[in-house]
C-alpha cells in the first residue's frame, strides 16, 4: 500500500502485546508445520508449494479486486510499489517456479524487510479490521512461505546472494524514490519515516536514515546468509 506524507490513524494494536505476539508466533508455527509436512509426508511432491503459491496469488487478487470495488485504487496512491509488495510478487513467483535466482532476492527481502513490517506494523485502520487482518495475513504468509522453502530444504540462498539482493533492493529503491519525488508519495518511506515507531526512528533524521538503513540492510542480509554459508546440498532440492 502507498503511504502519503500524512500521519496514519491511531490503532488499537499494542506492539508486542498478546495479540501481536500471537500473530508473530503463528507465522513461525505455520512455517515450521509446512516444512515438516514437506519433509515427512509429501517429500518431493510440488503440490504443497504450488498450493501455497496459489493461496498467496488468490489472496492478492481478491484484495486488489476488493479495493477496486471500493474505489480505493487511485493514482498515485495504492500502487504496488512498496518493498513488501515487490517481495510478495517475488515470493509468489518463487513458489511456482522454485527459481534459485528469485530466492536469492526474496529470501532477504522477506526476512529482513517484510518481517520488520510485521514487528512494527504501520497500520492505517484500527485493529481489528478487514484491512489490518489482510495486512497480517499477507505479510505473515510471505514470511512463512520463505521460511518454509528454506527449512524444508527446497531452496537456499547461494554464494553471492547478499550482493545480488542489495543490488535488487537499491534498484527498486531508485524506482520508488523517483516516483516519490515526482508524485509526492512516500513509498518505501524514502521521504518520511512511518508514523508508527520502527527501526527507522533509531537511524537519525531524513535523509541520513536512508544511508543508515543501507548499512542495517547489509548487516541483516549478512546475518541471514550465515546459516547457509557452509551448507551442503539438501536431498529435497532439485
Amino acid at each position: 500500500m502507498a503511504h502519503s506524507l500524512a500521519s496514519n490513524t491511531p490503532v488499537d494494536l499494542a506492539l508486542f502485546g498478546p495479540a501481536h505476539v500471537a500473530m508473530l508466533a503463528g507465522v513461525l508455527l505455520a512455517a515450521g508445520a509446512l516444512a515438516a509436512l514437506q519433509r515427512t509426508l509429501v517429500r518431493r511432491s510440488p503440490w504443497l508449494r504450488l498450493g501455497l503459491g496459489a493461496l498467496l496469488l488468490l489472496e492478492t487478487l481478491a484484495w486488489y479486486a476488493y479495493q477496486a470495488r471500493l474505489g480505493q485504487l487511485a493514482f498515485p496512491a495504492h500502487l504496488p510499489l512498496e518493498l513488501c509488495d515487490v517481495t510478495l510478487l517475488l515470493t509468489i513467483a518463487e513458489l511456482f517456479t522454485l527459481s534459485a535466482a528469485l530466492f536469492d532476492i526474496c529470501y532477504y527481502l522477506a526476512l529482513a524487510g517484510t518481517s520488520m513490517a510485521l514487528l512494527t506494523p504501520d497500520l492505517w485502520e484500527r485493529f481489528p479490521s478487514l484491512s489490518t487482518g489482510q495486512f497480517f495475513f499477507a505479510h505473515g504468509l510471505v514470511v512463512s512461505a520463505v521460511l518454509y522453502l528454506a527449512w524444508s530444504g527446497l531452496a537456499a540462498p547461494r554464494p553471492g546472494s547478499v550482493r545480488r539482493a542489495m543490488v535488487a533492493l537499491n534498484v527498486w529503491a531508485g524506482v520508488a524514490g523517483c516516483f516519490d519525488l515526482l508524485f509526492k508519495t512516500n513509498y518505501m518511506y524514502l521521504l518520511q519515516k512511518p508514523a508508527q515507531n520502527s527501526l527507522l526512528n533509531l537511524l537519525g533524521p531524513w535523509p541520513w536514515y536512508i544511508a543508515a538503513g543501507e548499512v542495517v540492510a547489509l548487516a541483516l542480509f549478512g546475518l541471514l546468509y550465515l546459516p547457509f554459508r557452509h551448507r551442503k546440498a539438501d536431498p529435497l532440492r532439485r
